[in-house]
């Protein structure tokens, strides 16, 4: 059994896999395990998020980590950025286990990152799906979900307006323009004080979000903008921030509906955001792993608007804490354009009853249940463990060669969301 598990993400910025990340250190410390977090020193965020019982380590460069970690006894090392094969067999040879969650599906991405890992753990089946699709037999049985983290440091409920972009500092143009924006800042607040959020009579939906190339808003908005702005009785808010670039292409895709969408940027205080809208309006699937602004907004009370393919299929209950039209690039938004007609006059509210069952699998207990099956088979061999899921490398019909995600929904393994999982067998896991 190994007393200690390592966690690596060296990561600058700061996501949802940050705050997966920072939610698993905790459960492992609540099952018994000493929780070690690697992170790198520049990353100042994890500062913002409660670690008790996590103990934080510095590291910048992951080639360094067996110098870290010395000739300390043989532990548990989950990673959540990759590291070269070297390294990772020199981890091995000193009787480590070497394991990665995939944080994205890898439909479309390069897959030998993971394939020297002991066993590699999925956010969700559609993930879990898409390793087994390109050969990766090592895959955890059980999608670890994610839990919804409401908790972060905030601004006491205010929504206040603040910059739209987040430079990333390893670029030059970044650097530059992140450098005249705070120089600009103090002049441009005397001429136009910062704004405070206000309902807008109206529907309202939100994009609560990082601004990033996986979720693709502007290629969703080439489709939608048109729509919307057919529909004035519909607002448009966008609480998030992204690259230069993201940014960019988004105004651009924005262009039909003038002044209409309005940008916040990044909030701390998220619950107080889902407070104010009507609908989470997410991106498109195909490179989504989960989304846990959509688990957040679930369990905020705010139903979630999205597109009817995986993962959304797996983690919005239709009709009970969601609603799903086609995808706008197959019928240039009319199934969207009629979504809007049916809230108009049928809105759907979160009833937390019929909910329940729903969001019981992105519970604080659920998840640390998921954990403490995870940290049992990492104890070693599985012992008759369950079969994989049912069809998982088959579901939507895909071959496991497929080049694409499956569409459509997807059944949970049999016995539910929180059927036991286990190393597959090909793990030979060693102590």
């Amino acid at each position: 059994m190994f007393e200690r598990c390592i966690q690596i993400n060296l990561q600058q910025g700061f996501g949802g896999g940050e705050v997966y990340a920072a939610a698993f250190a905790r459960a492992v410390a609540a099952v018994g395990l000493e929780s070690v977090l690697v992170t790198h020193p520049r990353a100042r965020a994890w500062g913002t998020l409660d670690m008790e019982g996590v103990k934080l380590a510095p590291l910048t460069d992951v080639a360094d980590l067996p110098q870290l970690l010395g000739e300390a006894p043989p532990c548990w090392l989950v990673f959540h950025t990759f590291a070269p094969a070297a390294v990772l067999e020199a981890l091995k040879a000193r009787g480590h286990l070497v394991t990665a969650f995939a944080h994205m599906p890898l439909y479309g991405r390069n897959p030998e990152p993971l394939r020297p890992f002991d066993a590699i753990f999925g956010v969700s089946l559609h993930v879990i799906a898409s390793c087994r699709a390109v050969g990766l037999a090592q895959v955890y049985d059980e999608p670890m979900y994610g839990i919804a983290h409401l908790e972060r440091t905030g601004d006491g409920g205010a929504i206040r307006r603040n910059s739209r972009y987040d430079w990333d500092r390893r670029k030059l143009r970044d650097r530059a323009l992140g450098w005249i924006e705070a120089l600009a800042a103090p002049l441009l607040a005397r001429v136009r004080p910062p704004m405070s959020y206000a309902r807008r009579p109206g529907l309202t939906l939100g994009i609560v979000s990082r601004l990033t190339p996986i979720k693709q808003f502007p290629l969703l908005f080439r489709h939608l903008a048109p729509v919307l702005a057919r529909h004035p009785e519909v607002n448009l808010e966008i609480f998030g921030s992204g690259g230069y670039a993201s940014v960019r292409d988004l105004r651009r895709e924005l262009a039909p509906l003038g002044g209409w969408a309005r940008w916040w940027g990044h909030q701390k205080d998220v619950g107080a955001v889902f407070r104010q809208i009507d609908y989470l309006l997410t991106g498109l699937p195909e490179k989504e792993a989960m989304g846990l602004n959509v688990i957040e907004a679930q369990v905020c009370g705010t139903p979630v608007l999205a597109v009817r393919a995986l993962p959304f299929t797996e983690t919005v209950a239709e009709g009970v804490t969601g609603l799903f039209y086609d995808d706008p690039r197959t019928d240039a938004g009319a199934s969207f354009d009629t979504l809007l007609h049916r809230l108009a006059t049928a809105p759907l509210r979160i009833d937390r009853e019929r909910a329940a069952a729903h969001l019981e699998r992105f519970s604080l207990a659920s998840f640390q249940q998921r954990v403490a099956r995870l940290a049992q088979a990492a104890a070693g061999p599985p012992q008759g463990g369950m079969e994989p899921p049912r069809g998982a490398a088959k579901r939507g019909g895909r071959s496991p060669a497929a080049a694409g995600p499956p569409q459509g929904g997807m059944e949970p393994p049999p016995g539910g969301s929180e059927a036991r999982g286990s190393f597959p067998p090909a793990a030979a896991l060693k102590h």
